[in-house]
């Protein structure tokens, strides 16, 4: 083949893969709902199913074990959801106390930036001192926040109402599963992969066990810590703020929203909260660099770099539950590229 041929044939081909590319994101960002409400139930999946194989190895049913398993979570997740509702209850009842040191810092923090612009607009070039600039707000700013929040209220509904008809059908059907998806290849190809989809098990599996007991880890200490800083509320905090510091890089910042704004009304000195960022961030640091790789394992392994651009681009693609799915799915793209010859050299990147 001539040289300019060849060229013309890489070309397209480099086009194609970049049009491909775009395409597959589009996807994900447009049919998020639907891709978010799959992959947590795939996850709950491989969370759950050793409990279904111990249920099936004393002889109950796979399907009536599935539906126990799945019966026995909803229960949990509701007691869960009820303690923290009645907490909110409590806390939204208690707002008023809250309210007025809020407000102060608000207003201290509001003057400091009126300030700030008065300055910036001395040495803006053409301005006038003491000239405001006037905006117009949307004509109808409390209906589009109602709006807003009623179409994110409409997806976690969906989501919750689909999860657990695909956690039980994932669970029980799981044999089936796995054969129809063995004949969507060739013969040639089933040991391969077969390989593949048992290191993407182990992978999902030590990643999502692992978390959890660094998730649980987390909440009881933080719990602990809040109630014995005497903190209202210390379990929904605890809750919170050990959730949230699971978050790579940007959990720490977030674990200490939920102690300050209950905190602002308890103390007046800066003691308390130079307290509550220096153990939160020590927490943050122990299970980053002692938990996650003692609990999680090799198995789940990306570098600094990978782990970040995969946080901002399915922090972007799905919003706060992109920030939770980002690291298996990354580390499920690793474990297919390791095994597919022309990606392998992607698979050595991610893992550094």
């Amino acid at each position: 083949m001539p040289l300019e041929e060849e060229k013309i044939v890489s070309a397209s081909s480099a086009s194609g893969k970049i049009i491909a590319a775009g395409i597959v994101i589009a996807f994900c960002y447009w049919a998020s709902s639907i891709l978010v409400t799959l992959l947590v139930a795939v996850l709950l999946a491989y969370f759950l199913d050793p409990v279904v194989n111990f249920l099936e190895d004393w002889h109950v049913p796979r399907a009536l074990g599935s539906l126990i398993v799945v019966l026995f979570t909803i229960a949990a997740v509701l007691v869960v959801a009820w303690s923290m509702i009645e907490r909110v209850d409590q806390f939204g009842r208690d707002w008023p106390l809250y309210r007025k040191p809020l407000h102060q810092v608000a207003s201290v923090i509001e003057q400091k930036l009126a300030n700030f612009e008065e300055h910036v607009s001395e040495i803006e070039p053409g301005s006038t001192p003491g000239e405001h600039i006037v905006s117009v707000a949307d004509s109808h700013p409390v209906r589009a926040a109602l709006l807003s929040r009623l179409s994110s209220l409409y997806e976690v509904v969906v989501a919750a109402t689909f999860v657990p008809f695909l956690l039980f059908f994932m669970l029980a059907a799981k044999r089936q599963v796995w054969h129809a998806t063995m004949q969507l290849f060739p013969a040639t190809r089933r040991t391969e992969v077969k390989e593949t989809l048992a290191d993407v098990t182990m992978v999902l599996r030590s990643y999502v066990v692992g978390t959890a007991l660094v998730g649980l880890i987390l909440v009881v200490f933080s719990w602990l810590f809040f109630w014995g800083m005497g903190l209202d509320f210390p379990f929904l905090l605890g809750l919170l703020s050990g959730l949230l510091n699971l978050i790579p890089y940007l959990g720490v910042v977030l674990s200490w929203a939920p102690p300050i704004l209950i905190g602002i009304k308890q103390f007046h000195t800066p003691g308390p909260f130079i307290g509550i960022f220096t153990i939160l961030t020590l927490f943050h640091f122990i299970a980053n660099n002692l938990l996650v790789p003692a609990l999680v394992g090799w198995r789940v392994r990306l570098n600094a770099l990978a782990l970040t651009v995969s946080l901002l681009f399915f922090g972007f693609l799905w919003g706060a539950m992109g920030l939770l799915l980002a690291i298996p799915v990354t580390a499920v793209i690793k474990v297919i590229c390791d095994h597919i010859e022309e990606l392998q050299p992607i698979g050595r990147w991610l893992s550094g």
